[in-house]
């Protein structure tokens, strides 16, 4: 008796702009303090010491393409990697948090919603498609998988694109040290549900939203270039913050995660954490290792590739999962059958989820 309902990733795509932007671009930028006086050091040592903590040599930039046009391309990539006929989607959910942004003036662009541009991008007729958009901070696209299990799970849907795709790297000011985090992409999976005796697919989840004094940790604000007279407000991080946050509840959601569903750290083959900072990463891994008593059997993979893409927020993991599924990730191998994988991110709000997956 087929007793389980599994939610499986059939198909991912993914795309990232051709225009590469290298550390060295941001050597003529002048950063100041949110006060608007010049930060004290030079800015060769700002950019040198940027690379060091966060990993990050180069990043794609969109130009001229909007958020939505990443996103039909990856979603695209999905649907033919699936092989199956777009028409028998019941859902498109399309994680974003900026909309198509409109660089002149500073403009977020999201009437008619992503999710609809997308649907209406691929040709897809069916009106029983529902397609909409999720606003969850760097953490969307993973709990765009995590609705799409519950309506798996409730029998609402059969086949559901998730997409995350930003061009956050449009919203940065060059003022601002952070701008050199961010950059452009789009990542795209389909996920159906299928019946059989044994539990795989996405097997548990759990998100926190910690809303309190954490809650402008991410924001939007004014340049701190008093000068400025332009229109628009820009993307601000205290990334201090954001770090000791990540690093406090992180390590411990996953555990809890794992621990919950009767299974430990040494399970576990893949991790594919939101490519924020490779510090921070290294970090998170070293502290949930000390949580479960550094067990010399946990011989888990930790995929990067922050080095070439930057932070692009809600695309981050599902590129990340299309390269290494692919067999484009040097000196991993795509993950095979009953592989079990953890998926974790951490983003404004502040809001931090995880799910594991069974291959």
């Amino acid at each position: 008796m087929n007793k389980f309902t599994n939610a499986h990733i059939i198909g991912t795509g993914s795309f990232l702009p051709e225009r590469r932007i290298s550390n060295e671009h941001f050597l003529n930028n002048e950063f100041l303090y949110p006060t608007g006086e010049a930060q004290a050091k030079a800015t060769e040592e700002i950019v040198a010491k940027f690379e060091q903590i966060t990993g990050i040599q180069e990043r794609p930039y969109a130009e001229d393409l909007k958020t939505s046009d990443l996103a039909i391309i990856a979603s695209e990539k999905a649907i033919i990697n699936a092989g199956i006929d777009r028409n028998t989607l019941d859902y498109i959910i399309v994680a974003h948090n900026f909309g198509n942004v409109i660089v002149e003036e500073n403009y977020y662009d999201t009437v008619p919603n992503l999710a609809a541009r997308v649907k209406g991008g691929l040709g897809i007729e069916n009106p029983s498609c529902v397609a909409y958009d999720l606003l969850f901070g760097c953490p969307g696209w993973l709990q765009g998988l995590i609705q799409a299990h519950a309506f798996f799970i409730s029998g609402m849907a059969k086949r559901i694109l998730i997409v995350g795709a930003d061009t956050v790297a449009k919203v940065v000011e060059p003022h601002d040290i952070d701008s050199m985090l961010f950059s452009d992409g789009a990542g795209a999976v389909v996920l159906e549900a299928k019946r059989s005796d044994q539990a795989s697919g996405i097997l548990a989840h759990k998100a926190i939203s910690r809303c309190g004094e954490e809650l402008d940790y991410l924001k939007m604000g004014p340049s701190y270039n008093k000068a400025f007279s332009g229109s628009g407000w820009f993307l601000k991080m205290e990334g201090k913050k954001v770090f000791r946050f990540a690093y406090e509840y992180m390590p411990e959601l996953i555990s809890d995660c794992l621990r919950e569903n009767n299974l430990e750290l040494k399970d576990v083959k893949y991790f594919l954490f939101h490519q924020a900072n490779e510090k921070m990463l290294n970090l998170i891994v070293e502290k949930l290792m000390g949580l479960w008593g550094n067990p010399a059997e946990a011989q888990f993979n930790i995929p990067f590739n922050i080095h070439k893409m930057g932070n692009n927020s809600v695309a981050t993991i599902p590129v990340l999962l299309d390269e290494l599924r692919k067999g484009q990730m040097q000196n991993y191998d795509p993950p095979k059958k009953d592989d079990l994988v953890v998926f974790a991110s951490v983003g404004a709000g502040m809001h931090i989820n995880c799910m594991i997956y069974k291959v």
